[in-house]
């Protein structure tokens, strides 16, 4: 680590309580902040020695002097304290720092092992686990959900956030979703089947239910999501291409303190009514360079899926800009006529 400082400091009252309760379990959460920022924290009783950039080493001993008054309070201190207390310093994260992608990735949840393939999903994962909001754009079989879920598994089984929302649009392609039977949660609730599926998988599906049952995870229909603010919580926005401008901000206006945002979409399968421009689309232009905002654009060259699934997004791709190009010289055709 370049210029490293070292910062020396002791916690006052001596307490053995609430420094037990401070480091966590096994040194726990000194092991946590260590883990994020790249630094070292080391102690000896209620003295402190930490290591690390001169300003950020000042950051962390506040951090830990504010956390140790809240434990001498009475205050039981968890992971998902200390993520907040980190991300409160303002401190990037070393854990997913700007690296060479060839190196290893991997989501950890207790039942399973998740290994991003490419260099786009290793920039999409490394980017949810960073920013707060995170945008996944690209065809289908890129694995921008199911990698969505597997972080959302991950934050939750680390307690960083306290609960899993599951959001959708209420268009779909040639569907009426009048004529199904149930409630609107009912109604979408078979186009989150992906989300399910990849749940069931990290989970299991009998805890999967429990957790619904507890309203830990929750399924959401975007109409619903009006007048909420989401803190401590992981929400992922599947198809949101389908959104509209309004759809699209509303959502992004609900997240609150310790939430982590997931938008997934794909720009090529929009079905909203003609007129009605995606708030997706919207969204890349007016957010675009925004900081804490990430964006991960997925080719046909990130299928993950049977490999005749590429070349269908491929010639999809091909056959649709070929068709633009007929378009527009049709259009300047007529305009000459």
């Amino acid at each position: 680590m370049p210029s490293t400082h070292t910062l020396n400091f002791t916690l006052e009252p001596d307490n053995l309580g609430a420094l037990a309760n401070l480091c966590g379990q096994l040194n726990e959460h000194l092991l946590l902040i260590e883990e994020r920022t790249g630094m070292e924290v080391l102690h000896r009783g209620n003295h402190f020695q930490i290591l690390g950039s001169e300003a950020e080493c000042e950051k962390i001993k506040l951090m830990l002097q504010q956390l140790f008054q809240d434990a001498s309070s009475g205050t039981e201190l968890t992971p998902a304290h200390i993520h907040l207390a980190l991300k409160a310093t303002g401190i990037e994260s070393r854990q997913n720092s700007s690296t060479p992608y060839d190196r290893d990735v991997t989501i950890r949840t207790r039942k399973m092992q998740i290994r991003p393939r490419s260099d786009n999903q290793k920039r999409y994962v490394e980017s949810v686990q960073r920013l707060d909001i995170n945008f996944g754009i690209g065809p289908a079989g890129t694995g921008k959900t199911y990698l969505a879920v597997a972080c959302a598994v991950e934050a939750l089984e680390r307690e960083e956030v306290s609960r899993i929302l599951l959001v959708r649009p209420a268009v779909e392609a040639g569907e009426k979703l009048g004529f199904l039977p149930g409630d609107l949660s009912q109604k979408v609730d078979p186009y989150l089947r992906p989300l399910y599926d990849a749940l069931y998988e990290m989970i299991g599906i009998e805890k999967v239910a429990r957790l619904i049952e507890k309203n830990v995870i929750e399924i959401a229909p975007l109409a619903y999501m009006r007048g909420r603010t989401l803190n401590g919580s992981f929400v992922i926005l599947d198809e949101s291409q389908n959104t509209t401008r309004e759809q699209m901000k509303m959502f992004l206006t609900r997240i609150g303190f310790g939430s982590t945002a997931v938008i997934t979409g794909d720009v090529t399968q929009i079905d909203l009514p003609k007129g009605v421009r995606s708030g997706l689309v919207h969204a890349i232009e007016v957010l675009k360079g925004v900081e804490g905002i990430g964006f991960t654009h997925f080719t046909a060259k990130d299928v993950v899926r049977h490999p005749l699934v590429q070349h269908i997004v491929i010639a999809y791709d091909r056959y649709e800009k070929m068709e633009a190009q007929r378009q527009q010289s049709d259009q300047q055709t007529r305009e000459k006529r």
